[in-house]
Formats: structure tokens, sequence, C-alpha cells
């Protein structure tokens, strides 16, 4: 049977002193914080999900494009909508590992994840980098990621600074093939 639908805000008994604030609840979230889908130990087979999400096809693993050496993918946990990383095939953990080759597609994979974004979004502009180390902020330090984010003027707004909530305005699989069909094609 189907929940009654209302406007009305519910009242939990038990739950403290009524305030002025609205809740939005995001349970998907317990996930992450839970530390689901984390690897379990620094090696390739310790679970790391950069290392099967290539296995996947490209809509199951959220994949928008593949190199010989890295691929693009959203971040599960994005921070702006197209929230994407460049990440290498090859399970390692520190920038100064890639070979040359694996370093510059990952560089002109981050110059056509810029263009994609611009094309389908209208980014106004971008925070590139990566997290190097767990002490650096790494979510997942065992397998190198270069986040690009998307930012646009005016995107920052009180949920995330005071609601420390994130409002994404398009479902995942949805900004994944809008991506798709932006992502610049060699020799086009």
């Amino acid at each position: 049977m189907l929940a009654r639908m209302t406007s009305e805000p519910e009242q939990q008994i038990g739950v403290g002193t009524p305030d002025a604030f609205q809740r939005l609840w995001t349970p998907h979230r317990m996930a992450y914080i839970q530390g689901e889908n984390k690897p379990t130990g620094p090696g390739a087979g310790d679970g790391c999900p950069f290392c099967s999400i290539p296995e996947k096809s490209d809509e199951d693993g959220l994949i928008i494009a593949r190199g010989e050496s890295v691929y693009a993918v959203l971040n599960l946990y994005p921070y702006t909508g197209g929230h994407l990383m460049v990440v290498p095939f090859r399970h390692i953990a520190d920038y100064t590992e890639l070979t040359a080759e694996e370093t510059m597609e990952l560089a002109e994979y981050t110059k056509a994840a810029m263009t994609a974004l611009r094309t389908a979004s209208g980014a106004h502009g971008f925070n590139i980098g990566m997290n190097q180390g767990t002490v650096a902020g790494a979510g997942i330090a065992a397998h190198l990621h270069q986040h690009v984010v998307p930012r646009w003027g005016g995107d920052t707004n009180f949920m995330p600074v005071i609601g420390r909530t994130k409002v994404l305005p398009q479902l995942l699989a949805d900004t994944r093939r809008l991506l798709a069909d932006a992502w610049p094609r060699p020799g086009a």
C-alpha cells in the first residue's frame, strides 16, 4: 500500500523541541559515510572501486569516456552536478608513479572533461585537483584520481554552507549521457 502523500509537516514524538528548520533527508549518503565500497586495503584486489568500474558497461559504471590508459567517470558523491574524475586504469596511488604516456592522457582527458562540461552544462569555471594520501583528504588514497568539478557563478548557497546538504539538479545516469554525448571526439 502506498503511503499517503501530504504537504503538511509530520511531527515525530520524542525528537526534541520543534524549530524553524526544514529537514532534507538524504539516506543514500549513509553508504558514503559508512565507507561502503571503500577498499579494504591498498592493493588492486582489495575491493578498489576504480579497478572494478572499468569492468562494467559505461552506463552501469557511470563512465563518460575511455582512453588507452585513463577513463573519465562521474563521482558517486559529487560536490556539484557533473563532478567527474579522470582515473588511470593502472592501480597506482601517487602522481609520480604515472608513466609519461599516462600523464599525457590524464592531462588530455582533463581538457576534454572541461570542454564536455562547458558544452553540456555551460560551466563557468572549474576546481581541478588530486588529494594525494589519506591525510590530504583522499577518500580512496590507494588509486590515483583527479577531480574535475564544474562551477557556476552563484553556485554556492546556504545549502552546503549552513545546511551541509548538496542539491543536485539531475540524476547521475542523465548527467553521464549528456557528458558522453558532449565528449570531444579525436579529429572532430
